[in-house]
């Protein structure tokens, strides 16, 4: 089976900074992945480069089959990104802001319904025709998430997009991203710095340590579905990924 995402040997220096080191990545298709990681480790950096965005010194990176670089067009229609904070035109309704996002992929007028069925899955349906600039800043981040979904893509990148939302939010999301990761089995990757997080969220979490960015370990959770942060046997996975962690960085000081 082709990887959803591949990458292989990826390096990237900014500067004197060396911000990935030699990262190999298999992503299955459908799975949800997450990269943990504290500050420098380069998970923000990875996520770019899937994107499109910035550029690796060495090494490849591929989503669905496509180069990142030399099928730089293909790749960036698999993938829809939700990033830490949402830019829009505040004078937009939130349906017709949706429906030109999905307009840039040539999707909108035939996926009116898909559009519709994001707004009551993210619990919009109500803000459909309110103003952006009207909406909390928890709505603004579910519009985020449907932004990224409105192509319909068949990868979805996530970079820390609940780090500034409240713990309620955060929960009530949790719970919105598993259905409809449930219901359309998009293949994500999560990147984070929130053990709990990552732990509620993913099929697998890997490690990534910094300076350099580079993998250390990777830990399977197979809980079953939809996931409670709050449950014990999730505080149980979260407990041994934390120590792990604080093991790899005091490893990284000594060195």
């Amino acid at each position: 089976m082709t990887a959803a995402i591949a990458v292989r040997q990826l390096h990237k220096h900014f500067g004197q900074l060396h911000a990935l080191r030699g990262v190999d990545l298999d992503i299955r298709p459908g799975e949800f992945f997450g990269l943990l990681g504290p500050n420098g480790a380069g998970k923000s950096t990875l996520i770019n480069i899937l994107a499109g965005l910035v550029r690796p010194d060495a090494g490849s990176a591929a989503v669905m089959g496509h180069d990142v670089q030399r099928d730089a067009v293909a790749a960036r229609r698999a993938i829809g990104v939700v990033p830490q904070e949402l830019v829009f035109d505040p004078f937009f309704g939130v349906r017709d802001f949706l429906m030109i996002q999905a307009g840039y992929y040539g999707v909108a007028r035939k996926h009116r319904a898909w559009i519709d069925e994001l707004l009551r899955a993210l619990g919009l349906a109500d803000k459909a025709d309110a103003n952006m600039r009207s909406l909390s800043g928890g709505m603004k981040q579910r519009v985020a998430f449907a932004r990224a979904l409105a192509p319909d893509p068949r990868v979805l990148l996530m970079d820390e997009p609940l780090s500034a939302l409240d713990a309620l939010t955060r929960e009530q999301l949790y719970g919105d991203i598993q259905r409809i990761w449930q219901a359309r089995r998009k293949t994500i990757l999560l990147v984070t710095h929130n053990v709990r997080e990552a732990v509620c969220l993913g099929d697998r979490v890997v490690l990534l340590s910094p300076h350099p960015g580079r993998i250390r370990e990777e830990f399977p959770i197979p809980l079953p579905r939809p996931r409670d942060i709050n449950s014990m046997e999730l505080a149980g996975y979260a407990s041994r990924i934390t120590a792990a962690l604080k093991s790899h960085i005091q490893s990284e000081v000594a060195e």
